[in-house]
């Protein structure tokens, strides 16, 4: 939906199904009741996940038209896309697999050429469109010799599709980006490193590589690199790093870098206390949350204020008596309207400075909701699914409206 701050909507990653049937059933099913709770006099807007498998049969022409059909019927439209995980993302297990193929593969071009193909077509005019993606690959595949290898091809890999969306832009008028997704052991791991990737990599190749391709200036290269890949601002990741989330978006704007959506999404946290005794309540509350689908990285803060990670809970539990720590974040994706997690807490705060700062200064016109993990979370926090989305929408539309004076939905 349209608010006074950007196109909200939520992620359909949390809908299982990874055939484009399967998944277009989940939609027909949950949406229309959705958008009749928080939005049932203006149009929805959809952030659509898709699989490989399901890019391909939505990619046919009759699959397509009928999608299209459904959305004018439903009165909703697509603006954003979830192009990161490629394969199976539920009842299976995920873990660093969600990085495969990863950004030095042919696999991981064409399935994200695919998806532009399929947003152009879905694509309101006179809307920009987003798809998430990876960042470049996961840092314990390779070796130290070899990362700028790896630098390398997976930057001249993400500049082929931005040459298509600038192809697609001169053809059709639409602007899409691709929105590259730091996240813990991504081999863009924090804002800090999105930038040097940006400034040592991006752009220094980039720029020639764009003019040669349209015959442009040094400059427009610059700019059409500028418009076509963008950041997507995970709040969860961010918080996971503990990131000054002031201090990144102000550097990001400072250089002209652009955000292409914000997805609201929260990890758990907790102080842990010096004395065993004290911890061990906090730790057995994490071990709750130690589950086989998908990577759970944790970042521990030090009394020195240096950080530790661990690439998964499992790694970090046996760490778990560790003196040094002071406190251990998560990246489990918890329910955003929750802060309070019994022994537990949840990174909402961050979520709430960082829509302050949208209110205040928008930096992007694109935000998702993104929590993913509803089949997998402790039972006493499971509700039904539609249930949980509408919660979740209604929660960030209210943190939205604050002190406004008027209602951000349009």
């Amino acid at each position: 939906m349209k608010t006074s701050y950007g196109h909200l909507s939520y992620c359909t990653n949390i809908h299982a199904g990874e055939g484009w049937t399967e998944h277009f059933e989940s939609l027909q099913k949950h949406i229309p009741v959705i958008k009749q709770k928080v939005s049932p006099d203006s149009t929805f807007g959809i952030g659509l996940r898709l699989s490989n498998i399901a890019s391909l049969e939505l990619y046919k022409e009759e699959n397509l038209l009928a999608f299209q059909t459904w959305l004018t019927e439903n009165n909703c439209y697509v603006f954003t896309m979830n192009g990161f995980p490629y394969g199976s993302f539920h009842q299976t297990k995920v873990k660093d697999h969600v990085h495969t193929p990863d950004w030095t593969t042919a696999d991981r071009v064409e399935y994200t050429i695919r998806l532009a193909q399929i947003l152009s077509a879905l694509l309101p005019e006179a809307l920009q469109g987003g798809i998430s993606t990876s960042p470049l690959s996961y840092k314990h595949w390779h070796k130290e010799a070899e990362v700028s290898s790896v630098f390398k091809t997976a930057t001249l890999h993400v500049l082929q599709v931005a040459e298509q969306l600038i192809k697609i832009n001169k053809a059709t008028g639409k602007l899409i980006h691709i929105d590259i997704e730091p996240e813990p052991d991504g081999l863009l791991e924090t804002g800090t490193e999105f930038l040097e990737w940006y400034r040592q990599f991006l752009l220094p190749l980039g720029i020639p590589f764009i003019q040669q391709k349209f015959g442009c200036s040094k400059e427009e290269a610059e700019s059409l690199i500028k418009d076509h890949v963008q950041l997507c601002y995970d709040v969860c990741h961010f918080a996971v790093g503990y990131e000054d989330h002031a201090s990144v978006i102000n550097t990001l704007k400072q250089e002209g870098i652009k955000t292409g959506k914000i997805q609201i999404s929260a990890a758990i946290k907790a102080k842990l206390p010096p004395d065993l005794q004290g911890r061990k309540p906090v730790i057995d509350a994490f071990n709750n949350y130690n589950e086989s689908t998908y990577l759970h990285q944790v970042i521990a803060l030090q009394h020195t204020g240096e950080v530790l990670r661990y690439p998964d809970l499992p790694e970090a539990l046996k760490d778990a008596d560790n003196p040094t720590v002071a406190e251990w974040r998560a990246h489990f994706h918890v329910p955003i309207f929750a802060n309070d997690f019994g022994a537990l807490q949840s990174t909402q705060q961050d979520i709430k400075e960082v829509i302050a700062i949208q209110r205040q200064q928008p930096f992007t016109t694109h935000l998702e909701i993104e929590t993913y993990t509803w089949e997998v979370l402790p039972d006493a926090l499971k509700l039904p699914i539609g249930e949980s989305i509408i919660r979740e929408l209604e929660w960030v539309i209210n943190l939205l409206d604050q002190n406004d004076g008027h209602n951000s939905k349009q």
